[in-house]
């Protein structure tokens, strides 16, 4: 059940993050909401490693846009290399 709910969580934070970083992005709507999901993963194994969240449960809403909002300003950073 853990991985449904970050994998749904991760769909809206996806959308989240790209509002909260507007530059222009290199990638489409679809990498971005993969990002977020990556991002809300990211987000549930720190909370579980340091005790924040209990067995079995996902990510917080404020900790997925967190951790969507640095996956997707590395990929930026990434990609833009990639452009030059």
């Amino acid at each position: 059940m853990y991985i449904v709910i970050t994998l749904l969580v991760g769909l809206i934070v996806g959308a989240i993050a790209r509002l909260v970083l507007p530059v222009p992005d290199p990638s489409g709507v679809v990498i971005t909401i993969l990002l977020g999901i990556i991002g809300s993963f990211i987000a549930g194994l720190v909370g579980h490693s340091l005790g924040w969240y209990a067995l079995g449960q996902g990510p917080g809403l404020i900790a997925s846009v967190i951790g969507a909002v640095l996956v997707l300003a590395v990929y930026r950073v990434i990609a833009g290399r990639r452009a030059w």
